[in-house]
């Protein structure tokens, strides 16, 4: 398959070690990455029009956004833009802070879960945006 169809993922993590894990899970399930260090980034990316198809965040990041915030900046630009959450420990805070349909993957997690999480989130929008 061309590397131009596969659908690409906006991976915002900071620490070095876990972002390479995710990197690699979600090249072997078959998706194009652009990773960035901080919200600030991410944003500018999403609002920049580039052809994301999902959202994968840390909550607590470098800079001044949040994962929280970029997820919500995410669904200002598409409102059922999937979103994947990874945390160490904010999960309790997901019910308030977290965008609706999105997924939450408690730190630590097994790589093909953050595939399975997205996949199951872009197979829900496609099915939102099918044939009436």
């Amino acid at each position: 398959m061309n590397t131009a169809e596969l659908p690409t993922i906006l991976l915002i993590e900071d620490e070095d070690a876990l972002q390479l894990i995710v990197e690699d899970a979600l090249s072997e399930g078959g998706f194009q990455i652009a990773t960035v260090k901080t919200g600030e980034e991410a944003v500018t990316l999403l609002k920049g029009g580039q052809p994301y198809r999902a959202l994968v965040t840390d909550v607590n990041l470098l800079g001044r956004l949040d994962g929280w915030e970029v997820a919500r900046a995410a669904r200002e630009i598409d409102p059922h833009f999937p979103v994947v959450y990874m945390t160490g420990g904010a999960a309790d805070k997901w019910p308030i802070f977290g965008v609706p349909n999105s997924i939450l993957l408690q730190k630590p997690f097994a790589p093909a879960q953050v595939v399975s999480a997205v996949s199951q989130l872009l197979n829900a929008a496609s099915q939102q945006t099918g044939p009436a």
